[in-house]
């Protein structure tokens, strides 16, 4: 069974849409279930340099007092899935085309993508790491077994920048109109940080259907 993963890398709520999704899994061990990350593009009008993260939010959400308050709701979200969220490392909102790129590069040199996703999120989330900076792209590479020197003439070309547009214009087609997103067999689109049950329940319509 295949799954279909909209995300981006720099949502929470993505974070903690993988970890529901991965204890759902754990609830399916017979499923034989492929994961494809396919990138949602929430920002895609960043500079390639990103932003300052508390203008943006402020921008975004109104006021300080307001961030705290859903950031604090996020965070108590991510306690119930084992995620530290440290939002007051991050100090810069990233231009998110590079990571999702890593990602993809990442599936078709044999390294695990669900890890190289898992590790991008622990990168921004946890230690608020730049995830659009060439140099953490490249630390995670290296920890998951990809040359540096092939994945740093990668990034500095053009492969799979088109990628990273068709598959965030096909979400748009989809509907999705945020994420995380999930695209079942059927196809059966779902949408939100489902609890892991719920999510079960899809794994199994979706093992029914194939």
């Amino acid at each position: 069974m295949d799954i279909e993963i909209i995300y981006d890398t720099v949502c929470p709520w993505c974070y903690i849409g993988k970890r529901r999704l991965d204890q759902a899994l754990a609830l399916r061990p017979n499923l034989n279930v492929t994961t494809h990350w396919r990138p949602f593009l929430l920002n895609p009008e960043l500079p390639p340099d990103g932003v300052d993260r508390t203008a943006y939010l402020v921008k975004k959400f109104g006021s300080e007092t307001r961030v705290r308050r859903i950031y604090g709701a996020i965070g108590e979200a991510g306690q119930s899935v084992e995620i530290d969220f440290a939002f007051e490392r991050i100090q810069k909102t990233p231009n998110s085309v590079d990571s999702h790129r890593l990602v993809k590069y990442a599936a078709r040199h044999g390294a695990a993508a669900d890890a190289v996703v898992e590790a991008l999120f622990v990168a921004y989330f946890v230690h608020g790491l730049d995830i659009g900076e060439e140099q953490v792209l490249l630390d995670i590479g290296d920890r998951h077994g990809l040359g540096r020197a092939d994945l740093r003439a990668y990034l500095a070309g053009d492969t799979d920048l088109e990628a990273v547009t068709q598959d965030n214009a096909r979400a748009h087609r989809l509907g999705v109109n945020g994420v995380p997103s999930f695209v079942f067999t059927g196809p059966m689109v779902i949408s939100g940080a489902q609890e892991p049950q719920i999510l079960a329940r899809m794994l199994d319509a979706a093992a029914s259907a194939a």
